[in-house]
């Protein structure tokens, strides 16, 4: 088992729903030490999995808390570089957490995507969530596979049943349900809306689905608790962040935004 199957086999096992909080690197501070400690203290608080933002200049998926984040990374001269050390310094304390770089293929393009995919393989990586790669791209997951790395796939509540069952089959890592038809952190999401969708998408796939985008509270990620085997909140935590006053008012900030979900999906495990 490579990292994300093993942390899900565990999360089976223990009946817990997984959390994965999002953070894009170099915000709220450009050091890569301050970064890894940052991702320390997100696993410390009970994060599952972590999910990387690389800086990108037109994060199109992506609504105004964490395109301002992108922007803020970029001005202190944050990219793929700086995000594969921020990789490598985490990897050097924390060997079972999986690690996804979620971003967008420009950035990766130009570098050279084998050149990447092995780059960031080496660093500890575990995937990557491209919002705009082809999701057939034979090419791209093959060049991934190579390196023991997934490509996360997306769904959205749009997807035409045909074409969910498509993506299900061929996914790896987990699946990425997109929990509402906008940008992240526009709208909250509505578990009674997609619910029917999620547990389907299960029923379909022999990987976890995680549902993302508009979950930004203990009481969104409890309202798919039973229907996601993992959530995701990034805009409302990235927002949080964003006010700290040095790196270590970072880790604060983020183990006080972290623990209280953590606990409520524990809570409804324990009952």
């Amino acid at each position: 088992m490579n990292r994300i199957e093993q942390r899900f086999a565990e999360l089976r096992g223990s009946r817990r729903t997984g959390l994965i909080p999002f953070v894009t690197a170099g915000d709220p501070h450009a050091e890569v030490a301050a970064a890894v400690d940052l991702l320390h203290a997100l696993v410390d608080a009970g994060a599952d999995l972590i999910e990387l933002g690389m800086p990108f200049s037109d994060p199109m998926a992506d609504g105004p808390v964490i395109q301002r984040a992108n922007e803020r990374a970029l001005s202190r001269h944050v990219g793929l570089t700086q995000v594969l050390a921020i990789a490598r310094g985490f990897r050097q304390r924390d060997a079972g957490t999986p690690l996804v770089l979620m971003g967008y293929l420009n950035p990766i393009e130009i570098r050279g995507f084998e050149r990447f995919a092995g780059e960031a393989a080496t660093a500890g990586v575990d995937a990557l969530l491209l919002v705009d790669a082809p999701q057939d791209d034979a090419a791209a997951v093959a060049a991934l596979a190579a390196y023991g790395l997934h490509l996360i796939r997306l769904v959205a509540p749009t997807t035409e049943p045909a074409r969910m069952e498509t993506l299900a089959r061929r996914a790896s890592g987990f699946l990425y349900f997109v929990s509402i038809t906008g940008t992240t952190g526009a709208a909250r999401a509505d578990a009674g809306a997609i619910a029917a969708q999620v547990a389907a998408l299960r029923r379909q796939s022999a990987v976890p689905v995680a549902v993302g985008f508009g979950i930004r509270d203990a009481a969104d990620a409890l309202a798919f608790a039973d229907c996601a085997d993992a959530v995701v909140i990034g805009s409302a935590l990235v927002d949080d962040l964003q006010h700290a006053h040095d790196a270590a008012d970072a880790c604060a900030r983020a183990a006080r935004f972290i623990r209280p979900i953590r606990a409520a999906l524990d809570a409804r495990k324990a009952a």
